[in-house]
């Protein structure tokens, strides 16, 4: 595992923040923070279903610790910019702050924008229905989970299962693959996906 590095202390101390059309003219290449390509010591434990971010350490895995770094930058040079994609679904999270991205960006965007969107019916309709029932199953998980988590007392003990919802989430996509694991480049994946390649296009891997 990396060690700590202090240039990505969290600050304004840096250089200027590179737009999109800075990347594309300079072709900069980007070093990404090492909490978000998971080899630094403190592994970031980061859950899409409700957005909590916190963590461990590799040589103390029995503490949770707080994700004390949310405000470093998401990558050097900073940029206004991050465009993440993953295998698992077809969409594209745009991450965006004029004054960098942080890593707090990063998890906020993509934690929204699979909690906030809905999968619309082209695309569920186009899925194995094997695969539409495992939807339909995580969807129901992921509602009880979120209702019983704010359930109080004895409240909880008497919840009543939730109906199956009629429409899904892009996070009950993901099925039960929902806490982010890392941040990767791989720009021939980038083409196939998008068409083209960028300095900030990066691929998110997650796991159960």
């Amino acid at each position: 595992m990396t060690d700590y590095i202090p240039k990505w202390t969290a600050g304004a101390a840096y250089g200027p923040v590179l737009s999109q059309t800075d990347l594309y003219l300079l072709q900069t290449d980007l070093e990404i923070n090492p909490i978000l390509t998971n080899s630094h010591s403190f592994h970031l434990v980061f859950d899409l279903i409700s957005g909590q971010t916190g963590g461990f350490n590799n040589d103390a895995r029995d503490r949770d610790l707080p994700f004390t770094a949310k405000d470093e930058p998401a990558t050097l040079p900073r940029v206004s910019q991050l465009i993440i994609i993953t295998p698992l679904s077809p969409w594209c999270t745009i991450v965006k702050n004029e004054n960098g991205v942080t890593m707090g960006d990063v998890c906020q965007s993509v934690w929204k924008d699979y909690t906030d969107h809905n999968v619309t019916e082209p695309e569920f309709a186009a899925l194995p229905p094997r695969v539409q029932e495992q939807i339909k199953r995580a969807a129901i998980h992921n509602m009880q989970n979120q209702n019983q988590g704010h359930a109080q007392g004895a409240w909880a003990a008497y919840y009543t299962p939730a109906v199956a919802p009629n429409r899904y989430r892009r996070v009950d996509w993901l099925r039960e693959r929902t806490y982010f694991e890392c941040l990767r480049k791989n720009d021939t994946y980038a083409v196939q996906r998008l068409g083209f390649k960028a300095p900030n296009i990066f691929i998110m891997e997650l796991a159960s």
